[in-house]
């Protein structure tokens, strides 16, 4: 599994970094950003699952 973040859609709500800071980083304005580059660990592939399903504006997205 691989995780990508839509910068145009991120509002900056941090709930992913909030989650999983092992997945994710913020700015200083809450602009997230992967911090995994590649298949995402297999003991975090649930919080990433969970921080899909907690974006507010559906920023973060699963990709093969």
């Amino acid at each position: 599994m691989k995780i990508v973040i839509d910068p145009a859609k991120c509002q900056g709500h941090a709930r992913c970094y909030a989650l999983s800071p092992e997945l994710f980083d913020v700015d200083d304005y809450g602009q997230a950003s992967v911090r995994i580059e590649g298949e995402v660990p297999e003991a975090l592939v649930e919080v990433a699952r969970l921080a899909i399903a907690n974006c507010p504006e559906f920023a973060i997205a699963e990709v093969d």
